[in-house]
């Protein structure tokens, strides 16, 4: 499955999309050019692997 990620470069920003042999290797933003490691384990990298808060952060800043 292709990893896809948005380019570290902050005046680019655009959605890169790198084959699943990409992993764990260095690859070019085709927009900018900016070189940038692809993480080996994606999943551990995005926001539904975090563990959910029992308290709920949406009540937290709702109830301070």
């Amino acid at each position: 499955m292709p990893v896809t990620m948005i380019c570290p470069n902050l005046k680019c920003g655009r959605t890169v999309v790198a084959a699943d042999s990409a992993r764990g290797k260095v690859v070019r933003c085709a927009h900018c050019q900016a070189l940038f490691l692809v993480p080996r384990d994606v999943s551990r990298h995005t926001r539904e692997t975090r563990p959910a808060d029992p308290a709920g952060d949406e009540a937290k800043r709702r109830n301070p």
